[in-house]
């Protein structure tokens, strides 16, 4: 018996699955900041030392976390991501498209490639969904505060999750087995079974990636914001995506019905390898 595609939904979370920056909901508050008092805070650091945006985002968070005698375990983290806001169908959309995918022949698995906090997205109430979740994270002392970055993914670094899905690696800190050759045939996940969802420039390289080994890149947008139709209309028109969509997920918005489209498309051309290959 042939087995089953698998057809991987990648997600970028910040602006994608959610309309804002994950430390917007209850962490920036909690440390007297605005949004905008943060981010530029996070901006000068960056610039002043010449420093990776995720890695000063994170070193100031654990300042002012210090600085007003706030504690970040990862129970803290886990209690922030609880106030993170969803676009309107994100919790029912797994199920929705779930079901679709098993009626229609393939195993639909999801996966998050976030520049955010992993310990916040696993605190989300769609945490569950997901196959794995490769995302920025921190280390822990001894009792469990967290001290310093463990992981911190860029828009570079995001590029490097995409073949780990494609191997079935699901170790953040791998770096030998991702890199090891390995027969096409063999992969778990090929590109063109891939479906990619992200909102701006920090996707870039992995929206390029996706469409150019034949996977499906979709640009969102929220439609309240035009702002964010012109950059999605600029990814397409630079062909960096196949697809602009909104980041309306319920079931009768074109986001689903696009989605539905392309796993038909995975579906017949897995369909039509096959028989290739079998013999007359």
């Amino acid at each position: 018996m042939e087995k089953k595609a698998i057809v991987a939904l990648v997600y970028d979370f910040d602006g994608t699955l959610s309309p804002g920056n994950m430390q917007e909901f209850g962490f920036i508050q909690a440390v007297g900041k605005s949004p905008k008092e943060f981010w530029d805070s996070s901006e000068a650091i960056a610039k002043d030392q010449d420093a990776s945006g995720i890695l000063a985002y994170m070193k100031l968070m654990l300042d002012e976390a210090k600085k007003n005698n706030i504690t970040l375990k990862k129970e803290d983290f886990l209690r922030f991501g609880k106030s993170v806001e969803l676009f309107p169908g994100v919790k029912e959309w797994f199920k929705a498209v779930n079901q679709y995918g098993k009626a229609h022949g393939v195993i639909v698995e999801h996966y998050i490639n976030s520049s955010g906090l992993a310990e916040m997205i696993e605190g989300t109430e769609i945490a569950g969904e997901f196959k794995k979740i490769y995302a920025s994270g921190f280390l822990y002392d001894e009792n469990g505060k967290a001290i310093w970055p463990a992981v911190a993914v860029d828009y570079t670094a995001k590029t490097q999750f995409l073949f780990k899905i494609n191997k079935g690696i699901f170790s953040l800190g791998d770096n030998i087995l991702v890199n090891e050759s390995q027969k096409d045939e063999d992969k778990r996940i090929p590109f063109c079974n891939m479906i990619y969802f992200g909102d701006g420039q920090t996707d870039v390289p992995c929206m390029k990636i996706v469409k150019m080994f034949g996977g499906n890149s979709i640009a969102v947008y929220n439609p309240a914001k035009p702002g964010d139709y012109k950059v999605a209309r600029k990814l397409f028109r630079q062909e960096r995506v196949n697809f602009t969509a909104p980041t309306d997920y319920r079931k009768e918005s074109p986001t689903f019905k696009l989605v539905c489209k392309i796993i038909n498309k995975i579906k017949a051309d897995r369909d039509l390898y096959v028989l290739a290959k079998r013999p007359r």
